[in-house]
């Protein structure tokens, strides 16, 4: 019976035990559930560089510089020295030092005041996060709150805390921010004197302010220094060499370098402290000096801004990112970001256009298009220089740049198919825009910016496949698959037309010359002279250039030729001279085939003259040639026959041109001899059904409001008619030559317009006419 009683009474003291240990337990548990400690301290955002070089810093939200300090940047000298300084046995207790509890109670109590401390750093870092009046209440609540950070923490990101959040004085908080504001270092390149000097400035800020107080700093380091010597922790070496070490500390201004791309990180990824960037610093600054060298020469002739992108064609990495020529020129507009405001791209949409061109087996590059003044719907391009050349081939008109050809090529494939292609690529204004863009936008009817050219360029380095450009050292990992704009094929035939050099777009003087970088590029001029481009690409890197003015101020002189390349020129000189990345190799569907020189067709028996043309096995067009065709005439070559109308005897078969309509008027126009086929038989009682006239002027179902003026008539024809006939309602209005012009009044209301030639072939038209009252 005793022993039953002695049992059940060391099992009660053997259950209170329990429900003391646990009592307390589940009491902290439920305070942490119910009053949660939040950790959510506000740090400035650093923007750094490839090499984890500071680029830029920006004040946290409280307008405090409380720069984040990473796990990694917490050498093992500054962790031991901060440790010999505030917490030695900082990694054997939970958050509590009891030993230093009771110490400094006792004293506190001996001397009627407070004399001595307890705080371990964990909760000094509460008192970081929560500041509270010095009570024992406070005090109270500081261990239940550095328990519950004990908790959910570990011990290196407790001290992680604690350094983000160390005060030093006016607006400065956080070792990582005295070491680049007092030092112009990061921590990890910081000296033990340096360290320890940081080290004590917290517990006496108003006394021990860097810069101004240094001589009096000097002595408590050595102190501290002496004392460390004392204990041991560092090596007597180290610690002579830290006693004699002079203090170079003052204020600085904070980090500022790259600002466009800096403030464009920062708005972009608000929420994390260190945004670790692709930006090579070396390349940044190399191109940042070489821009606003270069527009410091353009000032005299008006123009006044810059932008550059270089992009890594390897990584797709951004290593140089220059927004303007000089971001501190408030007068010319300095801090916008040229790289990503919208400007008309001019011509430089043109490769793309050709390239989808090749993809699609309409041409290929000795393929031959008209470059003679053209009509589209009311639409009428020019040309850069207002000059045509008749009959070119597609690689002409690319280097050349020419603008009716890429007007026809366009309508062809139909702005809305090209429009898709742009799309894909990420041009996001002319996704906004597409729904009203037409021909024009081959020519710089829209909108886009340098980094989406750039990025685009980038594509036919990259074998036509396209990716977005990585800003971040984690984008490497993330990025998405490549997507295939056009085929590698298709890169392979625009870069080699971008990389002749017998070409307009060359600057002056940079022909046979070593400054003459071996890339492909393209130039743009916008309308109104208010934009120069050129974008160039080699193996290794795209740099697309931008120079104009921001206030949209057009200049004569300004042009993607003469004004923009020779900065591409020197970029390239710059990052890349003498490459010895090699050249890209031909597709794996690339073939070699002959030619006729005139058309860039397969050649027929009459072509004579062939040529080597690159092209896209079972895709390119394979048409046999029709440059010249078979005419019937009589023997004096003064008449031509068709079939209906061949006489028995007295005639013979010849080869003629097989020239366009509208390059025979262009020819007529301009007086240029050609071959003519004779005029056909005028006893033929044939009518002919195909081929008539074409009426360039008006346009059909336009609306024309006049004012006392009058319209112009004209047409084209086929090469074997000699007089048109122009009626209006159905009434002669005259009778002339194919190429004369015609004018006229027109009376109000709906108009007909007819145009027949000497063959009875006949067109018509109608359009709206408002008379101004």
């Amino acid at each position: 019976m005793l022993e039953v009683v002695k049992k059940s009474s060391f099992q009660r003291i053997f259950n209170l035990r329990n429900g003391l240990l646990i009592s307390p337990l589940i009491l902290f548990f439920l305070l942490d559930i119910f009053f949660p400690f939040r950790v959510k301290p506000s740090y400035s955002t650093l923007v750094t560089a490839a090499d984890g070089s500071v680029l830029h810093a920006f004040l946290n939200k409280e307008d405090k510089w409380r720069i984040y300090t990473e796990l990694d940047e917490i050498t093992p000298i500054l962790r031991q020295t901060i440790l010999q300084k505030e917490d030695k046995y900082f990694y054997y207790h939970f958050g509590i030092n009891p030993f230093a509890l009771a110490k400094a109670a006792v004293n506190n109590l001996l001397r009627q005041r407070r004399v001595s401390g307890a705080s371990t750093i964990t909760m000094q870092v509460v008192r970081l996060l929560e500041p509270r009046k010095r009570t024992y209440t406070s005090k109270m609540i500081e261990v239940f709150r550095a328990t519950q950070l004990e908790v959910h923490y570990s011990k290196d990101e407790i001290l992680q805390l604690y350094l983000n959040l160390v005060p030093y004085g006016s607006n400065i908080e956080g070792m990582k921010s005295a070491s680049l504001l007092y030092f112009g270092k990061l921590p990890q390149l910081l000296s033990l004197a340096e360290i320890t000097t940081l080290a004590i400035i917290p517990n006496r800020p108003s006394s021990l302010r860097l810069g101004k107080n240094n001589g009096f700093i000097i002595s408590e380091r050595n102190k501290w220094l002496k004392r460390f010597e004392q204990t041991g922790v560092f090596k007597q070496r180290d610690i002579e060499d830290a006693l004699q070490e002079p203090l170079n500390a003052y204020r600085r201004e904070a980090p500022k370098k790259a600002p466009h791309w800096a403030i464009r990180m920062q708005k972009e990824h608000k929420n994390t402290p260190i945004v670790h960037t692709t930006l090579l610093a070396n390349r940044q600054i190399q191109a940042e000096q070489i821009t606003k060298n270069y527009v410091n020469r353009l000032r005299s002739i008006n123009i006044h801004n810059a932008a550059v992108l270089v992009v890594n064609n390897q990584t797709l990495n951004v290593e140089a990112y220059v927004g303007s020529a000089d971001f501190q020129n408030i007068f010319d507009g300095g801090q916008v970001d040229g790289i990503r405001a919208v400007r008309s791209p001019g011509s430089t949409l043109k490769p793309l256009l050709y390239g989808v061109a090749f993809d699609r087996g309409l041409l290929s590059p000795k393929s031959t298009l008209n470059d003679v003044p053209t009509n589209f719907g009311g639409f009428e391009p020019e040309n850069f220089d207002r000059h045509f050349n008749g009959k070119v081939t597609v690689e002409f008109a690319l280097a050349n740049s020419l603008n009716i050809p890429a007007v026809k090529v366009l309508k062809d494939i139909s702005p809305s198919v090209f429009i898709e292609y742009l799309k894909k690529a990420d041009f996001q204004t002319i996704k906004k825009q597409s729904k009203d863009l037409g021909l024009s936008m081959i020519l710089g009817g829209c909108g886009v910016t340098l980094e989406e050219l750039t990025r685009l360029f980038a594509s036919f380095a990259n074998q036509g496949k396209i990716q977005p450009l990585h800003y971040l050292q984690s984008n490497e990992k993330t990025t998405k698959p490549a997507e295939v704009l056009i085929s590698a094929e298709a890169s392979y035939l625009i870069t080699n037309i971008l990389t002749q050099i017998t070409r307009p777009d060359l600057p002056n003087n940079f022909d046979n010359t070593y400054h003459l970088p071996r890339i492909a590029w393209k130039t743009g001029t916008s309308y109104g002279k208010k934009d120069a481009w050129s974008i160039g690409y080699n193996q290794h890197y795209t740099v697309g250039v931008w120079i104009g003015n921001f206030s949209g101020t057009g200049v004569p002189e300004l042009n993607g030729a003469n004004i923009a390349t020779p900065l591409l020129f020197d970029i390239f000189n710059a990052i890349d001279y003498n490459s010895p990345k090699g050249w890209f190799r031909p597709a794996a569907n690339i073939i070699s085939r002959k030619v006729c020189a005139e058309s860039g067709d397969a050649p027929n028996s009459f072509c004579n003259h062939q040529i080597i043309d690159y092209a896209i096995m079972g895709i390119s067009p394979s048409r046999k040639c029709q440059h010249l065709k078979w005419v019937f005439t009589n023997k004096n070559e003064t008449l031509s026959y068709c079939s209906q109308c061949l006489p028995d005897t007295g005639f013979q078969r010849k080869l003629y041109p097989n020239l366009s309509p509208e390059l025979i008027a262009y020819n007529e126009s301009k007086q240029i001899p050609y071959v003519k086929i004779p005029s056909h038989n005028p006893y033929c009682t044939r009518i002919f059904q195909a081929g008539g006239p074409t009426i360039t002027s008006p346009n059909d179902g336009s609306e024309y409001f006049l004012d006392d003026q009058q319209m112009q008539l004209s047409c084209q024809v086929s090469n074997d008619v000699t007089m048109v006939y122009w009626y209006v309602n159905d009434k002669l209005v005259e009778k002339t030559k194919p190429q004369s012009p015609v004018f006229f009044s027109p009376p109000p209301g709906k108009v007909k317009i007819s145009c027949s030639d000497d063959r009875g072939r006949n067109s018509d038209i109608y359009i709206n006419v408002t008379i101004a009252k």
